[in-house]
């Protein structure tokens, strides 16, 4: 589960409001061990998600560096070189069509 939170400091452009939830929720998921918790934790998930997304926004606008900011395309690109070298490149086939 925690291998879909990125890095969201020091990008060009920065985080948005989507991906600071969509790490929060990974979060919340990962401690609590619900992907989709029951009617009767929803409300507190739910809290906990929103108080995470909170907390996320802050630690990112308050973070300084002298870094230059990342480009989101180059990190991509690391990120896909990391997997076909981890998993091996599968080349694209298309499949085929019933007949």
């Amino acid at each position: 589960m925690c291998r879909n939170i990125k890095t969201l400091f020091n990008f060009e452009p920065p985080a948005t409001e989507d991906e600071i939830r969509a790490a929060s929720l990974q979060f919340v998921r990962k401690l609590s061990g619900f992907n989709s918790p029951s009617r009767l934790n929803q409300e507190a998930f739910d809290r906990a998600v929103e108080d995470v997304a909170t907390a996320a926004r802050v630690l990112i606008e308050s973070l300084v560096t002298t870094a230059d900011p990342r480009d989101r395309e180059i990190e991509a690109e690391r990120a896909r070189a990391r997997s076909a070298n981890r998993f091996g490149a599968q080349p694209y086939r298309p499949l085929k069509e019933a007949s």
